[in-house]
């Protein structure tokens, strides 16, 4: 939502300011300029990326219009921790086994639907719990491991940021690319009347209008905006992490979740009364 808001108040300032400079609308409208710019832009995009990071391209493309983790997000992870731990603690740890292995079909599972929904958060869930209870693990060895998994989960998340954001660099040069070519045309009207050479020289410009206002309006904002994203879903495993962390250090489960809490950021931090009133509930 947010997205197509800052969209349109790019778009209505910028356009609202020609008008008001009394600038005539026609001469923006160049679609050979857009094809030319954009064409360039995608093409150039497709030769910079093998099809894998192209699909991750793709696909990431789709989170800028995700929402960022909220208090009520946090506030679920940590109830669901507490509820595994929980019954780790009173059943033992072989007990949760069927939840691991079948999170669909478990009932502690299924009471939250926003970690169901968040794949990247279940999978590092159940895939360090199988850990935990498959092997006697230290909790020094199980940090170790699950920075490197936060890690290389990073360093591919940030594939589409990076891409787009190196795209968005080009598209000035690109508009220039538009405005000679503009310019070359141009001077095949040498012999026109000063009006004509004038709009033909103005049609030019817009090329380099539009490759700036392409570059720091629109795409390098949206590289931005999938970089948050990626780093919303690094503090959600962070959190995660934490927890088992403290969890198999031999912390009590509601002593490991309030470890796991006090490294929220504070925009969606819950307070310690907060989350204790949750998981009494």
């Amino acid at each position: 939502m947010f997205v197509i808001v800052g969209a349109l108040i790019v778009m209505s300032c910028v356009i609202g300011g020609y008008v008001m400079h009394h600038g005539n609308l026609s001469i923006l409208f160049q679609p050979t300029e857009l094809l030319i710019i954009g064409g360039a832009a995608t093409g150039a995009l497709v030769i910079q990326s093998p099809p894998r990071i192209l699909g991750l391209v793709l696909k990431g493309m789709s989170k800028i219009f995700s929402r960022s983790m909220s208090k009520k997000d946090f506030i679920e992870i940590l109830s669901l921790l507490n509820k595994i731990f929980s019954k780790m603690r009173k059943e033992g740890l072989i007990a949760i086994e069927n939840d691991i292995e079948n999170p669909e079909e478990s009932p502690i599972f299924k009471e939250h639907e926003g970690i169901m929904k968040n794949h990247h958060a279940l999978q590092f869930i159940c895939d360090n719990l199988k850990v935990i209870i498959s092997s006697n693990i230290s909790p020094f060895e199980l940090e170790t491991v699950m920075d490197s998994e936060i890690e290389a989960h990073h360093k591919e998340a940030m594939i589409p940021s990076d891409t787009v954001t190196k795209i968005a660099d080009g598209l000035p040069a690109l508009g220039i690319v538009a405005a000679v070519l503009g310019v070359v045309i141009t001077m095949g009207k040498i012999n026109e009347p000063p009006a004509i050479l004038g709009a033909s020289i103005g049609a030019a410009l817009v090329g380099t209008f539009l490759g700036v206002l392409l570059s720091y309006g629109f795409v390098g904002p949206v590289g931005t905006n999938l970089a948050h994203v990626v780093e919303d879903e690094a503090v959600c495993l962070h959190v995660i992490k934490i927890a088992l962390v403290n969890f198999v250090g031999g912390a009590a489960p509601q002593v490991a979740v309030e470890f796991a809490r006090r490294v929220i950021p504070s925009g969606g931090k819950p307070t310690f009364n907060e989350l204790e009133d949750s998981l009494r509930k």
